[in-house]
């Protein structure tokens, strides 16, 4: 058989055509009608800071729920935030890892405390915490507290306790964290940012 250039291509177009059509079944509108929707495309966008290190990189949180009162949307996909200045949308491993963090059984969602003398922890409110913590600000603060020194300067100063602050906070809530803290008198200041 002999076969230009011309009907090569012919032939080889009409094959083609023809191993698409039976691919694709004889109605390829059908086929090519069942396209799988895009799985972001109801989810609710929440923007959030990556609570690992103290880079403070943006993320985007989706979750699905049906909106409804007393419904509790779920977290399903977890990506870097394009428009964050820290990462620009990028995330090293842990932070890509978030959804496993968000839904493991070992995460950690109420206070607990562990009573002196005791080897469990038991599980308390939040109100209860924050009484705690401040219950025990104040009782170290006036125990501890130095309102001058040797020489008779006011210095009032308290030693005895630190504050580590989160580097993922703005500089305002930085700002107000620092006044709050050296309104104390605590001279142990720092930030995560630099540990």
């Amino acid at each position: 058989m002999q076969v230009n250039r011309r009907q090569f291509f012919k032939l080889c177009a009409g094959g083609m055509a023809g191993s698409t059509i039976a691919t694709l079944g004889f109605l390829p509108e059908k086929a090519l009608a069942d396209v799988r929707s895009y799985k972001l495309m109801r989810a609710s966008e929440t923007r959030n800071t990556c609570p690992y290190c103290s880079v403070g990189c943006g993320i985007l949180m989706y979750s699905l729920g049906d909106g409804a009162k007393n419904a509790k949307s779920d977290i399903f996909h977890i990506e870097g935030d394009p428009d964050h200045p820290v990462n620009r949308g990028a995330l090293c491993p842990k932070g890509a890892g978030l959804v496993d963090f968000i839904h493991s059984p070992n995460r950690l969602k109420y206070p607990e405390v562990r009573e002196a003398g005791s080897n469990e922890w038991k599980r308390i409110s939040w109100d209860e915490a924050f009484d705690r913590i401040a219950r025990h600000v104040k009782t170290d603060r006036d125990a501890n507290f130095i309102e001058k020194n040797a020489d008779g300067v006011t210095v009032n100063r308290w030693l005895s306790t630190g504050f580590l602050a989160a580097s993922a906070s703005s500089n305002e809530a930085g700002w107000l964290t620092h006044k709050f803290t050296r309104s104390l008198g605590m001279l142990a200041v720092d930030n995560q940012a630099r540990v």
